[in-house]
């Protein structure tokens, strides 16, 4: 094959590997907006946003309620959320098409890798979501409406509430991807399982300082966040054991020790 007609095949691959990537990105974007036409067609937008607004509403006093600051937020704010659930729930559908993407460029010891890791941190994620949904926020607010003086009524605005909650759902989904992320370095071999197992301590403070800096600042919120990252940090490290394999024995000088079987005689 001479040199143009080389350039001229690696052109025509880099154009039919462009053309996927636009028909997969097209394919993301029309499920996300499949998606988000049922969602507000069905419960619709202001029902969505009511029941994101359940745990604040269920821990207010009866005479309080949220409130809207600007002329057009009622309006933009729940179509703003509804968005986010559709990208949320069309996650699964958007991450294959980057699998099918990617996949044909990987060995197969990588496809049996990498396969597992993204549908782990998907499932992950939505739990991490679930768990601040239904156990986080109600404690926390709870807690914050217990602490607060009697000649203050909370009226939260709806947009501030839900940049709070789309923070704290990250947090808490990014968190639960601990797990992930110590099987992906045990297993590439940045971090041996001891070392993991060493680095404990260090772990459990370095969940406190990270709680404390990305929920707010009452301790139920910080504790909600900090034991669960210590729970599945060590989950990884017992999942990254059950499937590192056993090193050989090595001897003084660094090769392996093969056993040696004694031998038989010519009688035997």
């Amino acid at each position: 094959m001479s040199i143009e007609q080389e350039s001229l095949s690696r052109e025509e691959s880099f154009i039919s590997h462009l053309i996927e990537l636009r028909t997969r990105l097209l394919r993301s974007l029309i499920a996300v907006a499949v998606l988000f036409v049922c969602l507000m067609v069905w419960p619709g937008s202001n029902v969505i946003y009511d029941l994101l607004a359940l745990p604040l509403k269920s821990a207010l006093p009866s005479s309080a309620s949220m409130i809207a600051v600007g002329v057009v937020t009622p309006f933009f704010v729940p179509i703003k959320l509804t968005m986010l659930v559709a990208f949320v729930l069309a996650l699964p559908f958007v991450l294959y098409q980057v699998w099918a993407f990617v996949a044909p460029g990987l060995y197969a010891h990588e496809r049996r890798l990498i396969l597992p890791l993204v549908a782990g941190s998907v499932l992950l994620f939505l739990a991490g979501m679930a768990f601040c949904y239904f156990f986080v926020f109600n404690m926390a607010f709870r807690f914050i409406v217990s602490v607060s003086p009697e000649s203050v009524q909370m009226m939260t605005d709806i947009d501030q509430y839900l940049s709070f909650v789309t923070t704290m759902f990250l947090a808490f989904g990014v968190t639960f991807e601990v797990p992930v992320v110590v099987i992906l370095l045990a297993k590439v071999g940045v971090v041996s399982v001891p070392k993991l197992r060493q680095a404990r301590p260090y772990v459990i403070v370095g969940a406190f300082i990270v709680a404390a800096i990305v929920t707010p600042p009452d301790v139920v919120s910080q504790i909600m966040l900090a034991i669960p990252m210590c729970l599945l940090y060590e989950a990884g490290i017992f999942i990254a054991a059950a499937i590192s394999k056993p090193e050989p024995d090595t001897g003084t000088n660094g090769n392996a020790v093969v056993p040696i079987e004694p031998r038989k005689s010519g009688n035997d």
